[in-house]
C-alpha cells in the first residue's frame, strides 16, 4: 500500500505572542501543494518491521524518523502487523515545508487503512497532534487558518489552483529555534484573516512572514532568492514557515534556469 505525503507552504506567518510555556502563539495559513514524498508499507518478509529511506538524505537515526514515531504511537494502542516501510524523500528537510509532519500524518492514515483500524478523522488528528503541532493539518490536507502554536485550525477560503508555484530551496537549513530567536512577537496591525481574503495580486506588501527579517539577516542568500523570484515576475513571493525554502506564485508556467534546488509544482486545491 502506497501514498504520497505532500508538502505545505505558509501564506503569511505572524508571531503574535510568547506563551508562559515557552512556546509562541502564531497566525498563519497552511496551504497544501503537490510536491510530495512517496511512502509505502508492505507485509514484512521476515516477521520484523524494517525501515528504508531513500532520496534526499535526512540526518539522524532511522528510528527517530517521524514515520517510525507514528508507527510506535499506534502500536501502543493496537496490535499492528510487522511491516516493511519504504520512504522516498523528495520534500527537502529544514525548509519550512512540513515534510516530516506530512510523512507522519500519512503514515497514520496508511496504517489505518492497511490494518483496518477504523479510526475516524478526529481520532487520527489526535494521534498526529502528539507528534507535532502542524501534523494534524495533513490528515484532512485542506487549506486552514492556523493559530495557537499552529495546532488550532479553522477553515479558510483561498485557492491557488490557477497559478504556478516555484519553490527554491537553497543549500542551507534554518532551525525553528534559530528563527524564533530572531523575532519579536507582536499583535498584527491587520489580521491575517483579512489579508488572505484579498486578491493574490495585493498580497505582496501586506501578507508578511515575521520570520523573514531575522532569517534574512542571518542568511542573506535566502533574501536574494526571494527578490529573484519577483524579478522573474512572481505575483507574490515569501519564505515558507521558518525557512529556508522560498516560493513564488506566478500567473503562468515558467521556463526558469535549471537548478538543483528549484522545483515547479502546483496547488492541490
Amino acid at each position: 500500500m502506497i501514498c504520497f505525503p505532500n508538502a505545505k507552504i505558509n501564506l503569511g506567518l505572524q508571531v503574535v505572542s510568547k506563551r508562559a510555556d515557552g512556546y509562541h502563539n502564531i497566525e498563519t495559513v497552511f496551504y497544501p501543494v503537490s510536491l510530495c514524498d512517496a511512502l509505502e508499507i508492505v507485509p514484512a518478509d521476515n516477521g520484523k518491521t524494517t525501515f528504508i529511506q531513500t532520496g534526499i538524505q535526512v540526518d539522524g537515526n532511522p528510528e527517530d524518523n517521524l514515520v517510525m514515531k507514528a508507527l510506535s504511537l499506534l502500536k501502543k494502542d493496537f496490535d499492528l502487523p510487522e511491516v516493511a516501510i519504504y520512504l522516498r524523500k523528495q520534500i527537502p528537510p529544514g525548509a519550512g515545508l512540513g515534510g516530516g509532519s506530512s510523512d507522519a500524518a500519512f503514515m497514520i492514515k496508511l496504517l489505518n487503512n492497511f490494518a483496518g483500524l477504523n479510526l475516524s478523522v478526529e481520532q487520527m488528528e489526535v494521534y498526529a497532534g502528539q507528534i507535532g503541532a502542524d501534523c494534524p493539518f495533513f490528515i484532512q490536507n485542506k487549506p486552514v487558518f492556523a493559530e495557537g502554536i499552529g495546532n488550532i485550525f479553522s477553515p479558510v477560503s483561498v485557492s491557488l489552483k490557477n497559478y504556478s508555484i516555484v519553490l527554491v530551496k537553497p543549500p542551507v537549513s534554518v532551525s525553528t529555534k534559530e528563527a524564533y530567536a530572531q523575532v519579536t512577537p507582536q499583535p498584527p496591525v491587520v489580521p491575517l484573516k483579512d489579508i488572505i481574503r484579498l486578491p493574490v495580486t495585493e498580497w505582496k506588501n501586506q501578507l508578511i512572514n515575521d520570520f523573514e527579517k531575522g532569517v534574512f539577516a542571518l542568511h542573506p542568500e535566502i533574501a536574494d532568492l526571494k527578490q529573484k523570484l519577483y524579478a522573474e515576475g512572481a505575483i507574490y513571493a515569501s519564505m515558507s514557515g521558518s525557512g529556508s525554502a522560498v516560493f513564488g506564485i506566478f500567473d503562468k508556467a515558467l521556463k526558469l534556469v535549471n537548478s538543483n534546488y528549484l522545483t515547479t509544482f502546483t496547488a492541490i486545491l
